[in-house]
């Protein structure tokens, strides 16, 4: 840790974040806005402002969190694409499918919806990762 350019970390972190905010609006706040109501419906809840807010914020720390874990195993793996693709899947797998699914187990919200998320999510969390492996240098 002690060779991470901190700045380049962030810098690429907010790329990467802008990335996933932005496909997590199309996703969840577009496409699929119907059926996310119809599912905090059925908890008896509403998804309100400062939710939206705090998911935008996760979105930015998501993507700085990727790009320091790039960062991270840079030094073994070699800089590069190659690198990104596997730091952002090692992220996909901890930050996106193991919750995802735990809570689609415990029948929270529908399982399609869940699906849909993991998917979407690999796509995006492999697009940011790489795109703030880009704007990594050390």
């Amino acid at each position: 840790m002690r060779n991470v350019n901190w700045n380049r970390v962030l810098l690429g972190g907010l790329l990467a974040g802008v990335i996933i905010n932005v496909f997590q609006f199309v996703t969840n706040g577009v496409v699929l806005a119907s059926q996310w109501e119809a599912a905090m419906k059925a908890l008896g809840r509403s998804m309100s402002g400062s939710a939206l807010i705090a998911f935008t914020i996760l979105g930015f720390i998501s993507g700085i969190t990727a790009v320091l874990l790039y960062a991270t195993f840079r030094p073994r793996f070699g800089p590069g694409p190659k690198t990104a693709v596997l730091t952002g899947s090692i992220f996909w797998i901890i930050g996106y499918a193991l919750p995802s699914l735990g809570f689609s187990a415990a029948g929270f919200l529908p399982r399609r919806l869940m699906l849909i998320g993991i998917i979407v999510g690999f796509v995006e969390v492999i697009l940011a990762s790489v795109a703030g492996a880009w704007l990594y240098k050390e």
